[in-house]
């Protein structure tokens, strides 16, 4: 769960858009296919999305972690360039990527048609936990870049340990007790709203016309743009991969995910579900909270889970 928070009013950027139907989204994905990605990775379908809508003319700056399995040397599914870094250094590699296209605009040696975008790639150990710093460096400079994260809530890549983005309840290899993650996820969306960048939004890949959305309005400002997207994980959260669209829209749907974006000073929630579907019928789809159901109910935990989604909701005005 992210912050709660106040503006409903649309931003005054978003009536303008291309994306109005699903009919409008991209038929052909940029993205190459047969990568090594696993059946069903809530955050392979989000990056799909993404990437139709920024484009070819992009630089990917990807932080160690599942999306770096997308690359075998020396090819990736990428139209435009790739540059693999350190769990915690994309941010600061960005910056150099920048640096670069920069002096090279500067001396004429390249055109404005031919500039890129720079977008960090990360999974959630990174940009909540070990690059978080190095990422809140890059906003107080000012960087021209989208960073994006994928966020499968625990270190996918390395057996599902808890992350910073675990969820409260949920077991992972690391935390195997009886009432699972004893900790709480943390709020990433406010602690990079607070550094005031230019835009932070949250999306998903079971959403795309609310993401192709963001991401049009993100490719078309400047400066530090930031996307979280939260990535349904068949591996990980222990459901059948064919469940990934049921499961992002369950997120949605029960307000475990709000889907919001944040500029000028104001959040603005992009959709608000009026009618909230009970948080078990989230969780009940994923192996990584059967212990709440089998072999009896933990009701006392379910209900301060719906109690904290209940909560933040109502301090959601419309």
């Amino acid at each position: 769960m992210s912050g709660a928070s106040t503006a409903q009013k649309p931003l005054s950027e978003a009536k303008v858009t291309v994306y109005r139907r699903m009919k409008d989204l991209p038929s052909t994905h940029l993205l190459g296919g047969g990568t090594a990605m696993c059946a069903g990775c809530g955050g392979l379908e989000a990056l799909h999305e993404v990437y139709d809508v920024i484009g070819a003319n992009s630089i990917f700056v990807n932080a160690a972690g599942c999306m770096t399995l997308l690359s075998v040397y020396p090819f990736t599914p990428f139209r435009g360039s790739w540059l693999y870094t350190a769990m915690a250094s994309a941010p600061a590699g960005a910056q150099g990527v920048r640096d670069a296209l920069d002096i090279l605009l500067e001396k004429k040696r390249m055109t404005a048609q031919e500039d890129m975008d720079v977008v960090v790639l990360t999974g959630d150990g990174s940009a909540y936990g070990m690059g978080l710093s190095s990422t809140s460096g890059a906003i107080e400079r000012g960087l021209d870049f989208l960073y994006l994260c994928y966020d499968n809530e625990g270190y996918g890549n390395t057996g599902q340990q808890y992350s910073g983005a675990t969820p409260h309840g949920a077991r992972t290899a690391t935390s195997k007790g009886a009432h699972g993650f004893t900790g709480y996820k943390k709020d990433l969306f406010s602690i990079w709203a607070a550094h005031k960048p230019v835009y932070v939004a949250t999306v998903i890949g079971a959403e795309p016309l609310d993401l192709a959305r963001k991401i049009e309005k993100a490719k078309a400002l400047k400066g530090p743009r930031l996307i979280i997207a939260l990535a349904p994980c068949p591996t990980g959260w222990d459901y059948d991969p064919i469940h990934t669209v049921e499961v992002g829209k369950l997120a949605v749907k029960t307000g475990v995910w709000p889907l919001k974006e944040y500029a000028d000073g104001r959040i603005v929630h992009t959709k608000v579900p009026h009618e909230r579907a009970p948080v078990e019928d989230y969780l009940k789809l994923q192996g990584r909270f059967r212990h709440l159901f089998d072999p009896q109910r933990d009701e006392a935990l379910l209900a301060e889970i719906q109690a904290r989604v209940d909560a933040y909701w109502a301090g959601v005005s419309e």
